[in-house]
């Protein structure tokens, strides 16, 4: 996608933000972050926390819906659900839960259906595959007044989360309903955005619109991007800003406890290659799925260490590639014994993941001439077009591949720039 098309959603969504007066972008601010690290001087807090420290003043008399999943703690450990709910400055009537459930027991493309939350008693409504006036819908029959929505995220555009924040800010603006965005660090860091950008003729639930692969934002930043670039009616937000976090900060430098955010994200380590390795869901080979180490370890039946040997030879940097081999417990190849690669970063702050997934794509189909894509084409989906695919089928090496989404995302870092909160 262009430059200018980018430029025109701007001024699309700016001129919808007018004409509806429905824009309240609100932003409750971090105070700055202070220079010494966490555990020395520094204490990052999360939307929620500031929000409880607050006594939830952006929530007062109003009846209140909270979208959340077991991400939703405190710093203590306790989630946000069951905290509002004890607390009478609090008028919390219903929870929505998105893929994989709020109480987070449903595997990857389930959720947990319509129930009553046995710890609180509070109806549990399914937001899964639901967007537009069915959404709207579910909104309005809950009753409440304001949703807010608190998911960690971990920094890639195919993690379907995000998109449920997307529906819900959409369809809570058809309701009529206020949203409340409570932020959490972005695991990966902020520092940049990485890989290709979605093309609109491929957007499924893993991909709405045209955001990079890693967009590098919070849940916040993209929420105000959403309802400032791609929502046709923007709907009433305000956010919380997480405080003492800076862009650069990993998970780790958090200080936060680490919930996984579904069953396949068990470690902020999943977290970083994430973006990348996931691409191999769209191929015949194990992206780890039914492993300890899912989005780390990659193979397939007949590879052997020809793979280890070209991933390093093709001299990523801040990874190696040790030569492994694994058997599933599910998915794909279940309880067969399969070769393949676990990726090794030592250098974080150089590691590029969406590069390194392309490179090992590349390599992988070099190597093995079992190499396949997935017959639907799901690395389209995944990629956000058909350019990574018809490249590698093409025999393209892996910075030919990168180098054709640089203008693409050079017009997204721009206007991702206006929407970023920290520093």
């Amino acid at each position: 996608m262009s430059r200018t098309n980018l430029s025109g959603m701007s001024r699309r969504g700016l001129l919808a933000a007018g004409a509806s007066g429905a824009l309240a972008a609100a932003v409750t601010a971090a105070p700055a972050a202070a220079d010494a690290p966490p555990g020395k001087g520094r204490r990052v807090r999360t939307g929620f926390d500031r929000l409880a420290a607050d006594g939830y003043a952006p929530l007062a008399g109003q009846r209140v819906g909270v979208v959340t999943n077991p991400t939703g703690i405190t710093a203590d450990a306790r989630h946000l659900v069951d905290v509002m709910h004890a607390d009478e400055r609090v008028d919390l009537v219903a929870v929505f839960g998105p893929e994989h459930g709020f109480r987070g027991t449903a595997q990857a493309g389930g959720s947990e259906g319509r129930y009553d939350d046995p710890a609180t008693g509070l109806p549990v409504y399914d937001t899964y595959l639901k967007s537009g006036q069915p959404l709207a819908d579910v909104f309005t029959a809950s009753g409440v007044d304001t949703v807010v929505f608190d998911i960690q995220d971990v920094g890639a555009r195919f993690y379907t989360y995000i998109w449920t924040l997307y529906d819900c800010m959409g369809a809570a603006a058809l309701a009529g309903k206020r949203f409340v965005v409570l932020d959490r660090p972005n695991p990966v860091t902020g520092r940049a955005a990485l890989g290709p950008v979605l093309d609109r003729a491929f957007a499924t639930f893993v991909g709405r619109e045209p955001i990079a692969q890693a967009h590098g934002m919070t849940v916040a930043e993209l929420a105000r991007l959403f309802n400032a670039e791609f929502l046709a009616k923007p709907v009433p937000l305000e956010t919380v800003a997480v405080s003492g976090w800076r862009r650069a900060d990993f998970f780790d430098a958090t200080g936060l406890p680490w919930v996984p955010p579904s069953p396949n994200m068990p470690t902020a380590d999943t977290a970083l290659v994430y973006s990348g390795t996931c691409l191999f869901e769209g191929t015949n080979l194990s992206e780890g799925r039914g492993t300890t180490r899912p989005f780390e370890l990659l193979g397939a039946e007949g590879i052997d260490g020809r793979w280890a040997e070209a991933a390093n030879a093709a001299g990523l940097p801040g990874v190696r590639f040790r030569e492994a081999y694994f058997a599933p417990t599910f998915s794909k190849f279940q309880g067969k014994t399969v070769g393949g690669v676990q990726l090794m970063v030592h250098d974080r702050a150089a590691f590029d993941p969406v590069r390194t997934g392309i490179a090992l794509l590349v390599t992988a189909r070099r190597v093995w001439s079992g190499f396949a894509w997935r017959p639907d084409n799901w690395i389209d989906k995944l990629t956000g077009s058909t350019r990574v695919r018809t490249l590698i089928d093409a025999g393209a090496g892996a910075d030919e591949v990168v180098g054709a989404w640089d203008a693409d995302l050079a017009a997204f870092r721009a206007m991702r720039q206006e929407y970023l909160m920290y520093h």
